[in-house]
């Protein structure tokens, strides 16, 4: 199976390639007919940061398209998702490979991760080679960004200190690239093939020389006219319980187990306090679910925060959360109000906001 695997790759690259150049005419030639018109794509794990940075990029006046083979229950806002679950695996394979050579031939500029675009992976976490190639070969410009599970090895993990993202890991070599000699082999090819890579957080100490001083996670305040973050700012009565609200995508990563031994023991303790968990649902579901918190923990394990810490922040919540070194993770980090939190004062800082 396997081996069939490696054939079937193999053919449909090489076709790839050669489709690809025969192509090359109608490149130039549409770059000549529409040079003041650039279009610019997005492609790769379908996270929800790309369909933000996709409208942040058109406010440069450059067109632009998010691609992705797949979606995640959090967001399905892409232009294209080649592979809805209503559609054969066979013929989303097909897609893949046809939607990346419409990019030779019609983009200007192409955006990845580093665990791939929109070819299909060989190996899990790792990027198509064929795929970067090929935009070299035809001139195209590509960025690369992180977003941790593209970058993130057991070997680095471990040596930044405990907690950590492999504290409580039950999924080696599935959840993460985590091997480091394939990550760095990974990696390698990444820069040498892109015009520039983008990191920043827990993610620069994975990506030696990347580029680390652009903050590409943007909220979009303008969304769905400005109503989607509008404040929701906490009013605790002290009748009321404390509404705590932790919204895990990876419960192991996050130190869930800890946010709820934690609350437990206070509640045993008298406490007037509640833990909420948001799991599984759209992100339109889980904002409207945000503003009724008081309070919200994002991880307590990683040393980083999340797209969640800032949405939350932006509906004027306070937010916990364990960041392991400020002033190299954090861009203003005199200026940031993320509460810092350890598992050693994770519960006495939830009972000080409870009373």
């Amino acid at each position: 199976m396997l081996q069939s695997r490696v054939i079937i790759f193999s053919l449909f690259d090489s076709a790839l390639v050669v489709v690809a150049v025969l192509l090359w005419p109608i490149r130039i030639v549409r770059r000549w007919a529409f040079h003041n018109s650039r279009l610019s794509v997005w492609t790769g794990a379908p996270i929800i940061n790309m369909v933000i940075n996709a409208k942040a990029e058109q406010l440069l006046g450059t067109r632009t398209l998010t691609v992705v083979s797949h979606t995640y229950f959090i967001t399905n806002k892409f232009d294209f998702n080649l592979c809805p679950p209503a559609r054969s695996q066979r013929l989303g394979f097909l897609l893949q490979y046809l939607a990346c050579l419409a990019i030779c031939v019609m983009a200007d500029r192409v955006h990845v991760y580093v665990d791939g675009g929109i070819l299909p992976q060989k190996e899990p976490r790792l990027l198509n080679r064929t795929e970067l190639w090929l935009y070299s070969l035809m001139g195209l410009p590509v960025f690369a960004w992180t977003y941790g599970a593209d970058v993130r090895t057991q070997k680095v993990t471990r040596a930044l200190g405990s907690p950590n993202c492999c504290s409580d890991c039950t999924q080696v070599m599935r959840a993460c690239v985590c091997d480091a000699a394939v990550a760095d082999v990974n990696y390698e090819f990444v820069r040498r093939h892109t015009t520039a890579v983008f990191s920043m957080g827990d993610m620069i100490e994975y990506t030696p020389g990347s580029c680390n001083n652009l903050f590409f996670w943007p909220i979009d305040f303008d969304e769905v006219g400005g109503d989607k973050y509008r404040p929701a700012y906490p009013d605790p009565k002290p009748s009321q319980s404390l509404k705590v609200l932790h919204a895990p995508n990876h419960r192991e990563f996050k130190g869930t187990r800890y946010i709820e031994r934690a609350v437990s023991e206070l509640q045993d303790e008298g406490e007037k306090i509640e833990l909420v968990l948001i799991e599984r649902v759209p992100n339109e579901v889980a904002i409207e679910r945000y503003k009724k918190a008081d309070i919200i923990v994002d991880q307590v394990l990683i040393g980083f925060h999340g797209y969640f810490a800032l949405e939350a922040m932006a509906l004027g919540k306070p937010v916990m959360c364990f960041i392991r070194d400020r002033k190299r993770y954090l861009f203003k980090p005199d200026e940031c109000p993320l509460i810092d939190v350890q598992l050693s004062t994770l519960k006495e800082t939830l009972r000080y906001w409870a009373q």
